[in-house]
């Protein structure tokens, strides 16, 4: 079964193609997302790396977490499901009333 990895302290200029590459040295990727802001397109310096297997998982933490890549060291874990989050009220105006 696959187990998907937090990746954290990546480098703006890391790149899906790069990220894959550095944890395919653990094992098989199944899939590397570097996550951007929506409205710049940037990266936010973090992503996720989707492994094959628990134990592919398991060396890529250990060679991964604490180490440098691209001259940024990362955190690296196992990624915990998403949170709902409440809903932001942007609208505009007095709405005290």
């Amino acid at each position: 079964m696959n187990k998907k990895l937090y990746i954290g302290g990546l480098s703006y200029d890391t790149t899906e193609d790069s990220l894959k590459e550095a944890f395919s040295k653990a094992g098989t990727v199944e899939s590397a997302v570097i996550i951007t802001d929506k409205m710049s397109g940037r990266s936010k310096g973090f992503g996720f790396v989707e492994m094959s297997s628990d134990e592919d998982a398991k060396k890529a933490i250990e060679m991964w977490n604490g180490k440098e890549f691209e001259s940024r060291t990362l955190t690296v874990n196992e990624a915990r499901p998403m949170r709902e989050r409440p809903q932001r009220d942007f609208g505009g105006g007095n709405s005290r009333y």
